[in-house]
């Protein structure tokens, strides 16, 4: 199956079915075809992305302790799941000129976000709310409609979306497991061994991809376009052994840190 095939089924399909329907292999990138940036995901009607702000906030610590408001967590994060895999497929029909092993890269990861999308919709399910029951939000979507190459992808959603999952994973696997929740605790952490392997995908490519007299870290913050920002990329408590793991260079993990303690109020100035 030729990846763009595979990246405008996903962009196309008006059902959740469609969409989470695995890529043939092998895959192939022999005939990517001329660049298209699309405006929206085709989704089926209970999935349309909602007016902002109508979208229901995400249940944190001792609420979880309702199986309601757990279920609800879920249903959110299968809708971010699902933005990511939808981002995935924009970016192979975007940039067709990416080399093609980045390209039959970014289709493999499609598949886990298939997968972590589907675990999240069954357990959502298995605590009693349907995935489309509540409005969704398009944040990471939008926010991926201001990537103008495969380095500002690498950078906004490996490095930044998927970095900062790296510490979500687990900050919520804590707290389901606080609130007595093992199984949902355990999918958290499954997901979390794959963002490592995401994010190492994002080193890997950050690298290849930037000018050599850039650091990581320069390459990694001049390809974010605000709001987006470096201390986005990163949760509560920083998983270091995670993004070691990853690849992240110390350097670019205590700069992490850094922008973290101290983030923006502004946009950045231009020259």
């Amino acid at each position: 199956m030729e990846v763009t095939e595979f990246a405008r089924q996903v962009l196309d399909s008006d059902s959740l079915e469609g969409k989470l329907q695995p890529a043939v292999e092998p895959l192939t990138d022999r005939s990517a075809g001329p660049a298209e940036r699309r405006i929206q995901p085709r989704r089926p009607s209970n999935l349309q992305f909602a007016a902002r702000r109508t979208a229901p906030a995400m249940p944190r610590g001792e609420s979880l302790r309702d199986p309601a408001k757990r279920a609800l967590a879920h249903h959110i994060m299968a809708n971010h799941e699902l933005q990511a895999l939808e981002v995935m497929a924009w970016v192979l029909l975007a940039f067709p000129d990416a080399p093609s092993e980045f390209r039959t890269g970014v289709a493999r990861i499609m598949g886990d976000e298939q997968r972590h999308t589907r675990m999240h919709v069954e357990r959502a399910r298995t605590l009693g709310l349907e995935f489309g029951k509540f409005p969704v939000n398009s944040y990471i979507w939008e926010k991926a409609m201001s990537f103008a190459s495969p380095l500002d992808y690498v950078a906004g959603l490996p490095l930044l979306f998927e970095g900062r999952n790296l510490d979500h994973t687990i900050e919520f696997a804590e707290e389901f497991e606080a609130a007595g929740d093992e199984r949902s605790g355990a999918l958290m952490r499954v997901i979390h061994r794959d963002e490592i392997e995401h994010v190492a995908f994002g080193v890997e490519w950050l690298r290849k991809l930037k000018p050599r007299e850039l650091s990581d870290w320069d390459a990694f913050t001049s390809h974010l376009h605000w709001p987006l920002h470096a201390s986005k990329a990163a949760g509560e408590v920083l998983q270091r052994d995670a993004r070691r793991e990853a690849g992240l260079s110390e350097e670019f993990i205590e700069r992490l840190a850094e922008t973290v303690r101290q983030p923006p109020a502004t946009p950045p100035s231009t020259p």
